[in-house]
């Protein structure tokens, strides 16, 4: 026989190497590597933005560097958590739960079925043993067994020895935990599929219809019915900041923020008047609304030259800075003799600076300024392209007022009303509101995931406190051995094994 037939080894085929892939993915140690990787796949999602919560963040990374977005898109770290890379670890984690921990709940069952085990001959070679001399008048093997038995042990006699055993919850909790795994995993992945997140900014009086038409944006879930969104309304009616004036190194800080909502439903027209606040969420049937954002809404009415009202109502200012320093868009398109577009800052406290510009140094309103950059031309609303209400496209734009121009920026305090350049009518500061970013979310598997959790809790918790334990009683001549053997590192065990043993003897 050659040496290359001498070492040849057989070739298992397609269904041995099957096999053999299922055994390595079904191990526990493949469940651990794989959640150990889920964990660490969920990095990225809190470091990059995400388009299903932060679709502003996501068009800023393009902006600032759309060489770097193009390759983070490429490889789906702005959709982390929705990535065919992440879901390839979900499934595989799921798949590789389901497949360890069946066959152990098969093997389990039928251990708790068994009777104790026989016996061993030899109880000497156990971990823990003790031999003691029989006091007259007691039978150890019927005593022991009492003792055993009233320990809550799963005992059983045979002729002059007895077999218990005790733990077998510490399995059954194992179970418990690895199970909770995937019902987490199953409520993760349904809730999320019936889920939405969607947001709506509100001015104080204004109302939010829960419908598609209603959100500004809208992220839904793989199996999202908009038919199935609840018949709310939610009204803001009134906003409230409050500030720290008391202590000088703090001055001007948020303490709190108070969002006073009014919640109808077809059956209580009247509504209901709740509190919404950051980590105070309002829970309404079919959806929660929580609190993520808010800025100041100014009154603004512009009049064309003829004196109509073009355009009127309060206006988003989204805030840049700590002091709400903010830019609002106005777009009037049925302004005459032009349309206008208008790129407008909102001081809440103005001061001017040696510069000649303006800024805000103070959060809440003390002397509000708005100053006006003031465009005319096409406003492109009606070209049938969706256009960002807080952006303005100056590329086709002519601008008639601020810097750079013959005609300075428009500046109007509240209650007074300027005159716009160039004959193009007024500008009115009527009131200041303030608005309330609102995130409405419905996910159907938040209250599984925290059912799981806890009993994944309480699974793993009671599985590493409690000891898995047999125990012997065995009768020789007129003495007795008492052997015991845990199947892990079981600090008790010997003491164990001494009190049963003293029992014994003192029982009478």
């Amino acid at each position: 026989m050659s040496s290359s037939q001498l070492y040849e080894s057989p070739d298992i085929g397609l269904t041995g190497w099957a096999r053999w892939i299922w055994r390595q993915l079904t191990s526990m140690r493949t469940a651990l590597l794989l959640l150990l990787l889920l964990a660490a796949a969920s990095v990225p999602g809190s470091i990059y933005p995400q388009r299903s919560a932060d679709p502003n963040g996501v068009a800023l990374y393009f902006r600032e560097d759309q060489q770097l977005a193009e390759v983070l898109d490429f490889f789906q770290l702005f959709d982390v958590y929705n990535s065919i890379w992440f879901s390839a670890i979900y499934i595989l984690l799921f798949t590789s739960l389901v497949g360890c921990v069946l066959p152990r709940t098969k093997v389990h069952y039928e251990a708790l079925k068994a009777e104790p085990v026989q016996t061993p001959t030899n109880l000497s070679r156990m971990p823990v043993y003790q031999m003691e001399q029989a006091p007259q008048g007691i039978d150890p093997i019927v005593e022991g067994k009492k003792i055993l038995e009233t320990q809550r042990y799963r005992v059983i006699q045979r002729g002059d020895s007895v077999s218990a055993e005790k733990g077998y919850i510490r399995e059954t909790a194992n179970l418990i935990y690895h199970f909770s795994l995937v019902g987490v995993l199953i409520a993760v992945g349904i809730g999320g599929g019936l889920s939405f997140s969607g947001q709506r900014v509100l001015a104080e009086g204004e109302t939010f219809v829960n419908n598609l038409a209603g959100f500004d944006s809208l992220s839904p879930g793989t199996f999202f019915d908009p038919e199935r969104l609840a018949p709310i309304s939610v009204t803001l009616d009134k906003f409230e900041v409050d500030y720290d004036f008391l202590n000088e190194t703090n001055i001007g800080a948020p303490l709190d923020f108070r969002a006073t909502v009014t919640v109808r439903t077809p059956t209580d027209q009247a509504g209901q008047t709740s509190l919404v606040r950051v980590n105070e969420p309002l829970d309404s049937r079919g959806a929660s609304v929580y609190l993520t954002g808010h800025g100041y809404a100014p009154e603004i009415t512009i009049r064309d030259a003829n004196g109509d009202i073009s355009y009127s109502g309060a206006t988003i200012f989204l805030p840049q800075d700590g002091n709400l320093t903010s830019i609002g868009i106005i777009k009037v398109p049925d302004n005459l003799p032009e349309q206008i577009g208008v790129v407008a800052f909102f001081y809440p406290s103005a001061i001017e600076l040696a510069s000649g510009a303006y800024t805000s140094i103070f959060p809440g309103v003390i002397d509000p300024l708005i100053s006006m950059n003031v465009y005319t031309g096409d406003l492109g609303l009606d070209s049938g392209i969706p256009l960002n209400v807080y952006a303005l496209d100056t590329d086709r734009l002519n601008q008639v007022a601020g810097r750079g121009t013959n005609n300075p920026a428009v500046e109007i305090r509240l209650g007074e009303t300027v005159d716009l350049p160039e004959g193009l009518g007024t500008v009115t500061f009527d009131g200041i509101k303030r608005f309330a970013s609102l995130d409405i979310a419905y996910n159907p598997g938040q209250l599984w995931v925290l059912i799981f959790a806890m009993l994944s809790l309480a699974g793993i918790i009671v599985s590493l406190t409690t000891p898995r334990r047999r125990i012997w009683i065995k009768k020789v001549g007129a003495s007795f051995e008492v052997a015991g053997l845990s199947r892990r590192d079981d600090p008790r065990l010997e003491e164990v094994v001494r009190e049963l043993t003293e029992s014994i003897k003192k029982e009478k």
